[in-house]
Formats: structure tokens, sequence, C-alpha cells
């Protein structure tokens, strides 16, 4: 008796997606099933590449039509000036609804109090659940990649948030065969990631092949920086640098953007796209892991902000 095997699918097939195809047709049915099943989505837009190209993913999803949804930005008041401008162009140029919660505004009020540190995005969780809760969202888009730490590791596309936007690791739900369950009780909502099986190097790959703007903070350039805590970080408002850190121009670029004093860059010649992938492609740290001090607070940082509201 022979037995028989079937040969193996052929990947040059012409029907057949490629590993980018794949991943953006994953997001955009994501974006559909949010829209079908909930009454206000939002989507977090801050300026930087993530958000970047998830505004670009929903564009596709809904074209000819409009987004059917706003967008959310939590303004620390340290961002970084070239990428709140790339935000503003982006949002006119789509005719888009871009609703902003200041930190400055809690601060000034008395809600919330400067760290000792200076920096201001472990700050930004109640101005994002108060904006939450008051602008009723039900489903919030964030940019999460499950490479960038270990907590957004194991967080699901779809993470069930309680009436006090806090995440429960054990409240997870299974997703298998990309069925997504979005239901909640009253007060709840649900953060999306449509990222989440993207790499860095895979949001860039699509950038490049999309032809996607981005600030030009993304790219390599002179600018004047200091040494602290092992990273270069931007002198500004926030306290930085001190009278031990000197300030020297060096040509150096960013892997991520947020607030201002902890987010370091890196040393890079690198001013084209070719040329920022053929860097991540060597590189053997995360994005976060390199250049945001936010998450060397301890081993659980994310985790905790995560928790208290923090996506």
């Amino acid at each position: 008796m022979t037995t028989s095997i079937a040969p193996a699918e052929s990947t040059d097939s012409p029907y057949a997606l490629s590993h980018l195809d794949a991943l953006e047709s994953e997001s955009v049915h994501i974006f559909r099933e949010v829209a079908g099943e909930f009454e206000r989505p939002v989507l977090l837009f801050s300026g930087g590449k993530d958000s970047i190209v998830m505004l670009h993913l929903a564009l596709k999803a809904f074209a000819p039509a409009p987004v059917p949804f706003t967008l959310l930005h939590v303004d620390t008041g340290h961002n970084f000036p070239e990428v709140l401008d790339f935000r503003d162009r982006t949002v006119a140029e789509h005719s888009l609804r871009l609703h902003v919660a200041k930190v400055q505004d809690y601060i000034d009020d008395g809600r919330l109090r400067e760290r000792p540190d200076g920096t201001r995005n472990p700050l930004q969780t109640l101005p994002l659940t108060d904006a939450i809760r008051e602008l009723r969202f039900d489903a919030v888009f964030g940019g999460g990649r499950r490479d960038e730490e270990k907590a957004r590791a194991k967080e699901r596309v779809f993470s069930l948030r309680d009436e006090f936007s806090q995440w429960d690791p054990r409240r997870q739900r299974p997703e298998l065969w990309q069925l997504y369950n979005g239901r909640h009780a009253p007060g709840e909502h649900v953060r999306v990631f449509p990222l989440s099986n993207w790499t860095e190097l895979d949001v860039w790959q699509y950038i490049a092949r999309e032809g996607i703007a981005l600030p030009e903070i993304y790219f390599a350039h002179e600018r004047e920086v200091f040494r602290r805590g092992g990273m270069w970080l931007t002198a500004g408002e926030w306290g930085g640098p001190k009278a031990d850190e000197p300030v020297e121009t060096r040509t150096v670029r960013y892997r991520t953007v947020g607030d201002m004093s902890c987010t370091g860059a890196v040393d890079s010649d690198a001013t084209t796209l070719d040329a920022v992938i053929t860097e991540i492609a060597a590189s053997r740290l995360t994005e976060r892991g390199a250049t945001r001090a936010d998450d060397k607070l301890s081993e659980a940082a994310m985790e905790d902000r995560k928790r208290e509201g923090y996506f």
C-alpha cells in the first residue's frame, strides 16, 4: 500500500498575500469589526509613527467614506513641537475631529502634581481615563504592539477595561480564528490594538511601501542633547539638563516619540527610509527598551501603569 502526500502549497501563488498584505488585512478587519460592534469608538492619535500607520489603515478600511470615529490625544505639555505640528496638519488634511486632553490643565487645577523627575508620561493616565468616561467612548484604538514590551506582549487585541479603566490580565478573552469578543458592561470599555501582531520592522517596511509621511524627527538630524540614564535627551522646560549634564550637538534620530523628558534619541546617520529599515533590522534592542526611561523605573513599570488605566 502506498501513501500519497499532497504537495505543499506554493508560496509563489499569485493569490497568496505577502507578509505586509496579511498584516494590513488583519488590521483593516479589526477596524471594521469595531465600527460594526461599538457605538462610540475613538482612535488615539499623537502624530507618532504607530498612530500615523493606524490612521492610514483606518482611512483604507472605510474609503471612500470618511473615518467613522474621532481622534484623541493626551498632550503632556512636553511633547516634541515637530510631532504636534505634524499631528495638526494631518487632522486638517483629512478633515478629522481631534479631542485633546491636556495634562497641564490637571496640574493647574490641582488634580495632578508635577513629579520630582519632571517627566509627565505617567501623568497621562488620569486625563485619558477622564476623557474616555466624559465623552462616553466604548472602544479606544491604540498603537501598542506585542514586540515593544513584555506587558504588551501578553495583552489581547480586544482588551477589556473595567469601569475604572483598569486592566486585569485574568479577564482576558480567547481570540481564536480572529473572532473578537467586544461585550462589556455599562461603564466598561475595550482597548483595541490593530497593530498587535506587527513589529517595528513591519511598521517601517509598510511606511516605505505605502509612501506614508512622517515627522522629520524620525530621521537623522543634528540636535542639542545631553546624556542621562544612558540615553540622549532633548533639553526643555521639564527640567533638563542639570549642571553636571553637558549639552552636545549630535546627529541623532528618534525610534519612538513621547514626552521629551523620558524619550531618548539614538545616534544615527539614517536619513532615508531604506537606511532606517537597515538600521532597525540590525538592532537587537526594542525601541522602548532602547529609548524610553519610563519603562525602566521597574521590571513591571508598563504592566503597573496598564493596570491603572494607561495604554
